[in-house]
């Protein structure tokens, strides 16, 4: 799952905005340095991206891809759900998409100091509350590929594996449902108690 698919199940189940995002970004497991809450959603994003990975659908939609670039698969599957999740917006949530994305943003400005600590970057609302809009354009999702692309040693490997994405997204929309409620229901779960270093 990309950045607003995590956000959507950690608002579903009540949990961090900021941390839900900074799953990607905090590495290893001493989180002694984050608030509880933000710690709630960085271990809530850690167990959705290891059952996103094991998940029948996605298991089955990896296994298209040829031998060269299934390593890349679940990069592209990420982004392609978060396009789809934009399309089928109104079945997932009854609040306005730009809405939800305006409270999102307002959520990782809030917490840029968390960010700078983990080694990313601080971003306001606005431009976060554009990117997660953005990927339900063509043009977005394709931007986002060429960014994942260029923290690549080769480039090119992913580029190529993404070509035809947008067959993927046909093949993922009628699964998306039946995955996010996976998922959901996952989150929901009351979390293992892990100590915090």
């Amino acid at each position: 799952m990309n950045f607003l698919a995590h956000l959507w199940l950690a608002d579903q189940s009540q949990t961090s905005l900021a941390g839900s995002v900074l799953g990607d970004v905090v590495h290893g497991s001493d989180l002694s340095a984050y608030p509880a809450d933000i710690v709630e959603g960085i271990r809530l994003h850690r167990r959705i991206d290891a059952a996103t990975d094991r998940h029948p659908r996605i298991v089955a939609l990896r296994e298209r891809y040829p031998d060269g670039a299934r390593r890349y698969a679940g990069i592209l599957l990420d982004l392609i759900a978060d396009h789809v999740l934009i399309q089928q917006w109104s079945q997932h949530s009854a609040e306005p998409l730009t809405d939800f994305c305006r409270r999102c943003g307002v959520a990782i400005e809030a917490a840029a100091p968390w960010f700078l600590l983990a080694g990313g970057r601080r971003s306001s609302a606005a431009q976060f509350e554009r990117l997660l809009l953005s990927y339900g354009e063509v043009a977005g999702i394709d931007h986002a590929i060429r960014r994942t692309a260029e923290r690549l040693r080769k480039p090119e490997l992913l580029l190529r594996a993404a070509e035809g994405w947008t067959t993927t997204a046909e093949a993922l929309r009628p699964q998306l449902a039946e995955l996010l409620g996976d998922l959901r229901r996952l989150a929901l779960e009351p979390a293992p108690i892990v100590p915090t270093h």
